[in-house]
């Protein structure tokens, strides 16, 4: 199976097109100097020529509080962007399929977000993550649309790394605690999304590792699995955090069941993840 991935320097893209190899599929990964995903002659060109049987779309804007400020680019690539890339799968009739966000949802109360419940974005990354939704939904026949949060992966910036290098700088970290989630490692999240793709189980699905926190106790597993037990985390609400520009949702809890329901195997737990991962990065 051949199958183009976009935002291959990205975590999840690069993860995707290693997973695919090991497999013996054939990807054609692209980033921004092989596909410019907002200029749509571009997508056709490229996608067409590629002669793949399907598209992986990772590639987005996200930069969640910079986005606040620019709106235009920020919808530019993830909305019209993921509507040039539809467009074409459904004229060439191939699987599309899209990585979204549990933004979509308001983060509101506790239960977790069924993949069909009601999209009601908080902030301008959300919102346009949701208008790729509908521009996926209403162009293509064969598509996935998988929401994923609280990612890291070895290829790119992300919480853990972030952590780790306030812990040596600063001994101590301040972090919220009334946001609750689950992170999802990209090399567990790139098994699952190619199994998904070779089959014809399409629709939307939810995909993190196994497991619950809040961003303060998954910053104290981090250290305590990187042996920087002295690294002092305070706890703190969202309400007493310097303030960030885009709203965050509070429940970022997603709910699996599909996955299992179509046999799809689910990802480890999440403190599983973070142990694999800090064998693979360097620190």
């Amino acid at each position: 199976m051949r199958i183009l991935v976009t935002g291959v320097k990205g975590q999840l893209g690069h993860d995707v097109v290693n997973e695919m190899v090991k497999r013996g599929l054939e990807p054609v990964g692209v980033d921004l100097e092989e596909m410019d995903i907002t200029d749509a002659g571009a997508c056709r060109k490229v996608i067409t020529e590629s002669k793949v049987d399907a598209v992986i779309h990772c590639a987005a804007y996200t930069a969640v509080d910079a986005a606040e400020d620019n709106v235009d680019v920020c919808r530019k690539v993830n909305a019209d962007g993921t509507r040039n890339i539809a467009e074409v799968c459904r004229d060439l009739d191939i699987k599309m399929m899209y990585i979204s966000t549990d933004y979509v949802f308001d983060g509101q109360g506790t239960r977790p977000w069924e993949p069909d419940d009601q999209r009601h974005p908080l902030n301008v990354y959300g919102q346009t993550k949701y208008e790729g939704e509908l521009a996926v939904e209403e162009l293509v026949k064969k598509f996935f649309i998988v929401r994923i949060a609280w990612v890291f992966g070895v290829n790119g910036k992300n919480f853990i790394k972030t952590m780790l290098r306030i812990g040596k700088e600063r001994g101590a970290a301040t972090v919220v605690d009334d946001q609750i989630g689950s992170p999802t490692y990209t090399h567990d999240l790139a098994r699952l999304l190619v199994d998904m793709i070779q089959t014809e189980k399409y629709g939307r699905y939810h995909a993190t590792n196994e497991g619950l926190c809040s961003w303060y106790e998954f910053a104290c597993e981090i250290f305590r699995q990187a042996g920087m037990d002295q690294v002092k985390v305070t706890p703190v609400p969202t309400s007493g955090y310097p303030a960030s520009k885009a709203k965050r949702p509070m429940n970022s809890r997603i709910s699996k069941e599909k996955l299992t329901e179509n046999g799809f195997e689910r990802l480890p737990d999440w403190k599983d993840a973070v142990g694999r991962y800090l064998k693979e990065i360097t620190w």
